[in-house]
């Protein structure tokens, strides 16, 4: 159909929307006398009728309700992007708020942010630090922080991190006299300092994988906090072996303070992802952090 008909089929959408003419031609800024004779002429071109009318409603024939429910999704895309590409003139501004993890919060989103920031003023962040697999539609959230696997496919996944790589480690005055572990069931001998997750009130489970083997491991200990950062510091002090990402382990790696243990039992992981509700239009604010965010191999350090 030739694309100065396209008018015509967002009249008869229109039309059969709002099962009225009057209401219609309000919507589309023309008289009811030129809407009408629109439908008829597009009628008349397709050669079957679209609508029913009577003095008091309109209604769709089956051939209109099919040409309705096939139309209908795609202009209202259509007026969506045309939408979006307009808020774009706008200065972004509103709310973000986003869960993570006080791990990926401190090491991938804080230091963006705080570039990013001051260049929209008309913009505020709110990050909240959690440990579960939150809801973020029901919690009403803007975007959250998983692992590339955890994300559910309805979402919009976008990458803000390399590989993730995590190290068994503990302090030397730890591991002084104490069997040093060979495979992760050994850690079950160990004092483990554990993460709580606000879920059921469980800790996690130490995950890892060695060619074709995959296990986790529920370790035990003294002590268990719901934060990475606590669980760093009870570790360095000796009071047990921790689960930590690399990059976080690596300086207490270099000057001592930790040795690592069962290392050719983590491998890299997918890392670190930004995800939202896969709506037709986001709002320009989580579209800039979003950019900003974005992990780009070519250009990250």
């Amino acid at each position: 159909m030739a694309r100065e008909n396209l008018n015509d089929l967002a009249a008869f959408v229109t039309v059969a929307r709002e099962r009225s003419f009057t209401r219609a031609a309000a919507q589309l800024g023309v008289s009811q006398s030129a809407l009408s004779q629109t439908i008829r002429l597009l009628e008349a071109r397709l050669g079957v009728r679209l609508l029913t009318r009577t003095t008091r409603s309109v209604s769709s024939t089956a051939a209109g309700e099919r040409l309705f429910q096939s139309l209908a999704p795609h202009l209202d895309e259509i007026d969506a992007e045309l939408q979006a590409i307009s808020d774009m003139r706008d200065k972004p501004s509103g709310t973000v708020r986003i869960t993570a993890a006080d791990y990926t919060i401190d090491s991938l989103l804080w230091p963006r942010l705080n570039a990013l920031l001051p260049q929209y003023p008309d913009i505020k962040v709110e990050l909240v630090v959690d440990y579960g697999l939150t809801d973020i539609v029901a919690e009403r959230f803007d975007a959250g922080v998983r692992m590339g696997d955890q994300i559910a496919k309805d979402m919009i996944s976008v990458p803000i991190g390399p590989a993730v790589r995590f190290a068994v480690v503990g302090a030397p005055s730890y591991m002084r006299d104490r069997d040093v572990p060979v495979i992760p069931q050994d850690l079950l001998r160990h004092n483990c300092v554990n993460l709580r997750l606000p879920t059921y009130g469980s800790h996690y489970a130490w995950e890892f994988e060695k060619g074709d083997q995959e296990l986790k491991v529920r370790v035990d200990g003294q002590l268990a906090f719901n934060s990475v950062h606590n669980i760093l510091a009870a570790s360095l002090a000796g009071h047990g072996l921790a689960f930590l990402p690399e990059d976080m382990a690596m300086p207490y790696l270099a000057d001592g303070r930790f040795v690592r243990l069962l290392e050719d039992w983590c491998p890299p992981w997918e890392g670190y992802h930004l995800y939202y509700p896969s709506r037709r239009q986001t709002l320009p604010a989580l579209r800039v952090i979003v950019d900003a965010l974005r992990y780009r191999p070519s250009t990250a350090p």
